[in-house]
């Protein structure tokens, strides 16, 4: 989808997705793809249930594991041209945050990849992820938030504590890049769809470091389906964690 990104012909709008936003182009040559490579698995003799943005449910043989789809992970910034958008596959045994089993996340611009397994670890780039030690301070280098203007003020006490901000504009992309020490804190004040942060959420704890909502609690038992909704606080260091809560308090 690389060659519509950015274009007006990416950005014409077809329908309303299972999700809810509306699916253009970009969204929708995304999807085809990814689906199609999931009917050749299927083909092979592997059987599941696919849960995708767009197309919603879909029937491989089997009510489980489930196969969760986000063919563009910021799709704003796909049609706008913004080369920070991602894929997001990750496999569920159970509808909850606590039951993804694989997550796997690729930003579509520049192939960067980020994967985990539970229980097995995570990796960047082929490489076993080594999150960057946070550097002590009692203020924030780099605080990462996803926002609407409106919602922004509830992050203000720790926009405040921060030496710089950094808003990427995909959840998926954000969240892996907390889980590699790039950004000491993320947070998302707007209440962000659960399916969306699923595969990074495990590269997170895979690699060590925690999330919760904003109010400090476990998001193991959100569901995973396309109406869930939470905020999101996280980090790669548990006491940054920790002291973004204290902050929020």
């Amino acid at each position: 989808m690389a060659p519509v990104a950015g274009t007006e012909a990416g950005r014409a709008e077809l329908a309303t997705g299972a999700g809810g936003d509306r699916t253009v182009e970009v969204d929708r040559l995304a999807e085809s793809v990814a689906v199609a490579a999931l009917e050749k698995v299927a083909q092979a003799g592997a059987r599941f249930r696919l849960l995708s943005e767009e197309i919603g449910e879909r029937d491989f043989g089997a009510e489980s594991p489930t196969i969760l789809l986000d063919p563009i992970d910021g799709s704003l910034n796909a049609k706008q041209g913004l080369p920070l958008y991602a894929i997001m596959l990750s496999l569920v045994d159970e509808p909850r945050v606590g039951g993804v089993r694989a997550g796997y996340v690729m930003n579509l611009a520049t192939g960067e990849a980020w994967s985990a397994i539970r229980g097995g670890g995570a990796w960047r780039a082929g490489q076993r992820l080594d999150p960057l030690p946070r550097r002590p301070s009692r203020r924030f280098e780099v605080l990462a938030l996803e926002s609407s203007p409106r919602s922004l003020v509830k992050a203000e006490a720790l926009v405040q504590r921060s030496a710089k901000v950094r808003i990427l504009g995909s959840m998926a992309i954000s969240i892996a890049q907390a889980a590699a020490g790039s950004f000491d804190v993320f947070c998302s004040p707007i209440d962000a769809r659960v399916f969306d942060m699923t595969a990074s959420l495990l590269v997170l704890k895979e690699s060590g470091g925690v999330a919760t909502d904003m109010q400090g609690r476990s998001l193991d038992q959100l569901g995973v389906d396309l109406e869930t909704r939470s905020t999101l606080l996280c980090s790669a260091d548990v006491h940054a964690h920790e002291q973004a809560l204290e902050i929020l308090r």
